[in-house]
């Protein structure tokens, strides 16, 4: 029986064994042929990954065409708290997500683009899905960061392109370094594109990819970060463990083993210590995994940058400024570029293969982020938010204008340098600088800084008139003015007479020849007394009422001369006395002017005056005493027809130089009557057409000088001559001394306000408009022709910034002509009609005759011509 069931159970055996060896023997032919034609499968899955990625590119590019653009800009006082830059984080993340199911993952991002191409410091634009442009439009922010729908930017090319991309190396489970917001952290990335140029076509552009990531990919990512890390703790074990056999080793074949076992009666043999090498350490989870540990607010993140400009070697110098102001977020982290250096070259995202990727990732905003770009939103603070009031921003040209000689459209400020050490003209357009003040000290480059922009404005066309108490303004300015074809609209009224030869022009503020409304000429007249001498309807009602009455009598004796054809025969304001002290003349002027005044008048002549005592008159005649007391006042009043007339002025484009003699208590009353009438010249202006109106600038030099004489007046100005295409640029030292109501105005409407050095005091009233940046410290530190100042462009406030005022040896070097200062001398007091002091009093003296006789004469006139009048209606 053994040989027979020994030969019936191998039979069984092989049959139970037969499939096995039959799938093992295909197995291995299929491997056999696997390893003949390689080629074949590898083929077929290159095939099927090409066909995969072809879909996934189509569908990536058919998501991207459904997307959005928003421009975020902040106010100048923008300052965020890290709260709100979070909260916006996290609406970044979540917008990321917000396209079709069907879109692949590199689809899915939002990106921040910083940009600088010259127009702007840093453009910051938002671009993602149209699905979240809802959430993305409101801001944590607030009304601090205007956000507006951006158009597409197309840029044009140019000569030299180098591009970079950045991941994090280091330790890639530790944070960025937390970077404060004050100083912003952006300053670095301004800091960098400050020496941009838009003329040679310089570009820089940072863009930040946010991708949220899937669950599967963090798990990898973790499983990957675990792993290493207990590989890095077995290798740190064996290390261990191997220094701990060589100490011992060496330890056993030393002498010092021997000697022991001598010293301590033990047996001296040379037996080998037990080692016990170290276990490895228990990888812990948390620590492993650093900042991945958590799901909370964790993404991925593809960061971008490319340089450009028409000059070689600028782009690449602009890429390495870059790169030093992203080591600025670098701790145990940090951003490094992408690529490896091989002495001279670098190969990075410039070069064959990955030139392809990064071009297809910048036009069409894919995101495929490098492995370990792997950061939390608290990591990104710095680049979550546009520039903040802490991020000291550059002035471009397309801030504040470059200065052209002879273009009336701007205004010379001063002069800016950039960060790069350049220096440019800078400007301001005409039509936007309505109201400036300059403060400062005595000497500190303010009346230099508006003679420059005098002279500038002068060349370009434009008419001016330049008021200084001092007259220094003027042999200054001389030189630089000195041509052909300004002398002959230039004037000067110097009223600094140095003896009786001595040229001057002369003003009536009662002549009626130019045809202004009566009742305006009045008004202004009557109000420069008031202010000068604090009269109002409370204190001074009889003052004012006999004052109003006696110029509207004279008024319109002045009108019966111009219609008789005798403007020469023009009654001053000095006749005032006459008529208030002189009964025949004031019975020849009422007579002559009778038919002229209405019934209240005459009637308060009548009536009223016969009861006042003489001593009534003291408080009108007093001031008009010492205005005749005074031969320069007497000679520049007391003319009939007096050349300067300012409306002319203004409407005709010229450039007017006056010059009071000083401040005492008769200058003051002079400066005010100027004042008051250049408020009624520029408020006529209403029966011109606005666009017909020509412009026409006023600089007020020691406006504590001029304010002091009329306070209201030059508040008035500052208020209402914006209207009238009238502006002004107002001097002073200290801003605290202007009246109330001036300072007030002054601040309220100035275009432009500036600042030299001084002391703190003077300068805080000035900074505290600023918001104290800068700081009153800074400002009184200035050096001479320093200014701090902030402009108006665009309707935007620019500054402060500071501004080196202009030197006109150097800045108008070119339009010197010293040699023709006399010839300009000649040409300025002829404009002015100016003529001999003596001969001015001379005229003036006579002039009480010449109006006696007229009124008379008209008078006699007006009597026989009412006598006609009612003989012919009672005849009939």
């Amino acid at each position: 029986m053994g040989p027979a069931a020994s030969h019936l159970t191998h039979p069984a055996a092989d049959h139970q064994l037969g499939p096995v060896l039959t799938l093992i023997s295909g197995l291995i032919n299929v491997v056999d042929w696997l390893w003949d034609h390689w080629y074949l499968p590898a083929g077929a899955i290159a095939l099927l990954f090409g066909a995969a990625e072809m879909v996934l590119r189509h569908l990536a590019e058919r998501a991207l065409t459904q997307r959005m653009a928003l421009e975020l800009i902040p106010s100048p006082h923008f300052d965020p708290g890290l709260e709100e830059i979070f909260r916006r984080g996290v609406q970044l993340a979540r917008a990321s997500t917000a396209m079709p199911w069907w879109a692949p993952r590199r689809a899915k991002s939002v990106q921040i683009r910083l940009r600088a191409d010259g127009s702007q410091a840093l453009r910051y634009r938002i671009e993602g899905p149209a699905g979240g442009e809802r959430l993305l439009s409101i801001t944590p922010f607030g009304p601090h960061v205007t956000v507006h729908r951006a158009r597409p930017i197309t840029d044009p090319p140019r000569r030299h392109v180098v591009r970079a991309e950045f991941l994090l190396r280091g330790k890639p489970t530790a944070p960025l370094r937390e970077v404060p917001l004050d100083p912003d952290p952006l300053q670095p990335l301004v800091d960098a594109v400050s020496d941009l140029r838009a003329e040679l076509g310089d570009l820089a552009e940072v863009r930040l990819n946010i991708q949220r990531a899937p669950k599967w990919a963090l798990r990898a990512r973790r499983v990957q970060l675990l792993q290493a890390a207990r590989r890095q703790e077995h290798r740190e074990a064996q290390r261990a463990a191997r220094w701990m056999r060589q100490d011992a080793a060496g330890m056993d074949d030393s002498l010092a083993w021997p000697l022991k076992g001598l010293i301590t009666g033990k047996d001296g043999s040379p037996g080998r210590r037990l080692v016990m090498p170290p276990a490895p350490r228990r990888v812990e989870a948390e620590e492993a995994l650093g900042k991945l540990a958590d799901d909370d607010h964790l993404v991925r993140v593809q960061l971008l940058v490319l340089c450009a400009s028409n000059v070689e070697g600028r782009a690449e110098a602009r890429l390495a400024q870059l790169q030093a102001a992203f080591d600025v977020f670098g701790g145990r982290s940090r951003w490094a570029m992408r690529g490896w250096r091989l002495g001279p070259w670098r190969l990075g995202a410039d070069q064959w293969p990955t030139r392809r990727s990064f071009e297809r990732r910048w036009q069409l905003g894919l995101c495929r982020p490098p492995r370990p770009n792997w950061v939390q939103l608290p990591e990104l603070t710095g680049l979550l938010k546009p520039p903040t009031v802490h991020c000291r921003l550059p002035l471009l040209a397309g801030d504040l204008p470059s200065f052209e000689y002879v273009n009336p459209e701007l205004l010379l400020q001063g002069i800016y340098r950039a960060p790069d050490g350049r220096r440019r003209l800078v400007a301001t357009y005409t039509a936007e600088t309505l109201f400036e003040c300059a403060v400062g000290k005595a000497g500190g480059g303010k009346t230099e800084r508006a003679l420059a922009q005098a002279i500038g404005y002068a060349h370009a066309g434009g008419g001016l008139l330049f008021l200084d108490p001092h007259r220094d303004s003027w042999p200054r300015a001389a030189p630089f003015l000195a041509h052909n074809h300004l002398m002959r609209r230039i004037a000067l009224i110097d009223l600094n007479a140095a003896g009786p030869a001595s040229l001057m022009s002369s003003w009536n503020p009662l002549a009626m020849h130019h045809g202004a409304p009566a009742h305006d000429v009045v008004e202004a007249v009557t109000d420069a007394f008031a202010s000068i001498l604090g009269w109002d309807d409370a204190t001074a009602p009889r003052a004012l009422t006999i004052l109003t009455s006696c110029l509207t009598v004279l008024v319109a004796a002045n009108q019966a001369a111009c219609q008789a054809g005798r403007p020469k025969d023009q009654a001053t304001i000095f006749h005032v006395r006459p008529l208030l002290s002189d009964a025949g003349f004031r019975s020849a002027a009422l007579a002559a002017t009778a038919h002229q005044l209405d019934e209240e008048t005459r009637s308060w002549w009548r009536t009223v005056f016969p009861t006042f005592t003489p001593d009534a008159f003291a408080v009108i005649l007093n001031p008009l005493a010492r205005l005749a007391a005074n031969p320069t006042t007497r000679a520049f009043l007391g003319q009939s027809l007096g050349v300067y007339h300012s409306r002319a002025a203004m409407d005709s484009g010229m450039i007017v130089w006056v010059c009071p003699a000083g401040n005492g208590p008769t200058d003051r009353l002079l400066s005010a009557l100027i004042a008051r009438d250049l408020l009624r010249a520029v408020r006529s202006r209403r029966d011109t057409p606005a666009d017909q109106r020509r412009p026409f600038r006023l600089y007020f030099d020691e406006l504590i000088t001029l304010t002091g004489a009329a306070p209201e007046t030059i508040a008035s100005m500052f208020e209402d001559f914006r209207k009238y295409r009238v502006t002004v640029h107002g001097m002073t030292q200290l801003l605290g001394r202007l009246p109330a109501p001036v300072r007030m105005s002054l601040t309220q409407n100035a275009s432009t306000l500036a600042s030299t050095a001084g002391s703190k005091t003077a300068i805080t009233a000035i900074t505290a408009e600023w918001a104290d940046q800068p700081s009153a410290d800074e400002v009184a530190a200035l050096d001479r022709y320093e200014h701090y100042m902030s402009l108006t462009v665009h309707g935007r406030r620019i500054g402060p910034v500071r501004i080196t005022g202009p030197h006109l040896d150097d800045v108008f070097a070119h339009h010197a002509r010293p040699g023709n200062v006399t010839a300009l001398q000649r040409a300025a007091l002829a404009n002015a009609g100016a003529a001999p002091l003596d001969e001015l009093l001379a005229a003036a003296a006579a002039q009480q005759g010449r109006v006696t006789a007229f009124l008379t004469q008209h008078a006699a006139t007006a009597t026989t011509r009412a006598d006609l009048t009612k003989h012919t209606q009672g005849y009939q």
